[in-house]
């Protein structure tokens, strides 16, 4: 049963990238502007548009073009950057773990802090402590994570600066790294002095995106933790003399963590798709920021390989959720 409802669901995924990638190929042909324009110098003449138009495959008919990524993107191959002039895979491959690092971080963060707020907030319940606790909740629920940016940003860059503003690493510092997890990497090799440089420029663009999810988490964990606090198992712990902090962790925690385990991993994608503008003010090197450079210049084989890049990370995202609360519930499990 697990093994038909997986293929099931990668079946779908495979329909919904193919669907993605008709959507961004066409839309890229629709909108205004041409690559090729933005490239050639001032005197170059309709020889030169046209030799360049031919060389990147932009002078075919647009069936014809689309047929050509297609088969290239089903053996691997997503083309060549316009304005970079790298294979869109290379491109990809050096730019995504940058945020695939920033990401599980500001997630970790959320947690923790949404996690720690809403455990709070249950034990404060009707009290004044509780209120304080949602309405500070309600704003950071309510700023946008680029205002977090710009305020962090302001903060410690500016009035106390005590954070390092742009990048991902000192540049004398980026030496010797056999992959491109820097982070991961400094941990597991024991060289923590570059891993404290590291997580000093990733502090104001984690929480930047952190703060907005944990948001979302204390919400929906604090009203389920509230729910599972009137169920009978926790009034029979009670009885037997628990304390409030261990019903709160042992008995209604294990069974409130289901729902918001699922809109986690929801918003988790939404945070990688939030990278965007969070990594353009950090000048942070990601696909993110990427994916605006991209844009400004009109680069259709690199936009088309982000656009299926974002949509893969966010299928599979679902799924592993999906497989995640199923294991938990045994209710889904065996339904």
């Amino acid at each position: 049963m697990l093994f038909a409802v997986v293929a099931n669901r990668i079946a779908m995924a495979l329909l919904t990238l193919a669907g993605v990638a008709v959507v961004v190929f066409v839309l890229l042909r629709v909108v205004p502007g041409d690559p090729v324009a933005m490239m050639i110098s001032p005197g170059a003449g309709p020889a030169d548009i046209a030799a360049l138009k031919a060389h990147y495959g932009l002078d075919a008919p647009v069936l014809m073009q689309f047929w050509i990524w297609i088969k290239g993107v089903v053996t691997g191959d997503f083309g060549t950057s316009i304005t970079l002039h790298l294979y869109v895979t290379e491109v990809l491959a050096s730019r995504l773990p940058a945020t695939i690092e920033l990401a599980i971080l500001a997630l970790f963060v959320a947690v923790l802090l949404g996690g720690a707020i809403a455990v709070a907030g249950t034990l404060m319940r009707r009290t004044a402590g509780e209120t304080v606790i949602d309405g500070l909740n309600s704003i950071m629920l309510a700023v946008p994570d680029f205002i977090w940016a710009l305020a962090l940003v302001l903060l410690f860059a500016v009035a106390i600066p005590v954070l390092p503003l742009t990048g991902r690493i000192d540049p004398e510092l980026a030496e010797g790294f056999a992959t491109k997890f820097y982070l991961a990497e400094s941990i597991l090799t024991g060289r923590f002095a570059v891993a404290g440089n590291i997580i000093s420029h990733m502090v104001m663009p984690t929480f930047a995106l952190a703060l907005p999810l944990a948001a979302v988490i204390v919400r929906l964990l604090k009203q389920s933790l509230k729910e599972a606090m009137l169920q009978d198992y926790v009034l029979l712990a009670r009885i037997k003399g628990f304390g409030e902090l261990r019903l709160v962790l042992q008995e209604a925690l294990r069974n409130a963590v289901g729902p918001t385990l699922a809109l986690t991993g929801v918003q988790f994608t939404f945070l990688i798709g939030g990278t965007v503008i969070v990594e353009r003010i950090f000048s942070y090197p990601g696909i993110g920021n990427l994916a605006i450079d991209a844009v400004i210049n009109r680069d259709f084989p690199l936009i088309q390989g982000l656009v299926l890049l974002f949509g893969l990370i966010f299928i599979l995202i679902n799924i592993g959720v999906d497989l995640t609360v199923a294991t938990l519930n045994p209710r889904l499990r065996h339904a």
